[in-house]
């Protein structure tokens, strides 16, 4: 989910992550995770992300931010660093991803099954 703010309304965040806010904690299907403060109507979201265990990046120099799904197990990245993916381009060269170190990428994946 992109953010321009971390604070942003309740419903937008459910509609956007998927987790029910409730009284019991943030809740998706049987799993409820108490919150370290009852959620209203806006939502503060470095809390709640911090709470649920949910990733959350902030582009340097922008009002920017990227919320990632919850990691069960404690299994989030610690960073937004990219491990050095090596893969073969269209001519068989090995291509490494860290040749565009300080740049901004976009991986696509795609699998056909």
């Amino acid at each position: 989910m992109l953010l321009d703010s971390l604070s942003i309304s309740r419903a937008a965040f459910e509609r956007g992550t998927g987790w029910q806010l409730k009284p019991e904690g943030g809740c998706r299907g049987d799993v409820c995770i108490p919150l370290s403060k009852p959620a209203g109507a806006t939502i503060d979201v470095a809390a709640v992300a911090r709470d649920l265990g949910m990733p959350l990046v902030k582009a340097e120099g922008r009002d920017l931010w990227a919320l990632g799904p919850a990691a069960p197990q404690g299994r989030a990245l610690t960073t937004a660093e990219a491990p050095d993916l090596r893969l073969p381009d269209l001519a068989g060269n090995e291509f490494r991803l860290s040749s565009l170190r300080g740049k901004k990428v976009v991986v696509y994946a795609w699998a056909p099954y």
